[in-house]
């Protein structure tokens, strides 16, 4: 079976700390110029850093591109079960 047709592909390409291409993003959840939280087909993905701003945006194509200084990439685990106490989203909304 084909790795796509089991799930849409997603990558990430970062060059030099200062310049990234996510593909297979579905939403763009919120961002500003230290952080930036992405929905991808890998799951929300939080990207951290310094004077970070949208180079690109296309989600007919699900692409993203980002400049920027990047101190921190990672993909954020929600809790199980649907228990959202556990998750990120759980412990931003508390």
């Amino acid at each position: 079976m084909n790795d796509h047709t089991r799930r849409p592909r997603h990558e990430v390409v970062m060059i030099n700390r200062r310049s990234l291409a996510i593909s297979g993003v579905k939403k763009v959840e919120s961002f500003d110029n230290e952080e930036f939280l992405l929905e991808t087909e890998g799951g929300f993905l939080t990207i951290k850093g310094q004077n970070l701003h949208m180079k690109n945006l296309s989600l007919e194509t699900g692409e993203v591109a980002i400049e920027g200084l990047v101190h921190e990439m990672a993909y954020l685990e929600q809790g199980h079960g649907g228990d959202r106490s556990k998750g990120f989203f759980g412990k931003l909304f508390k």
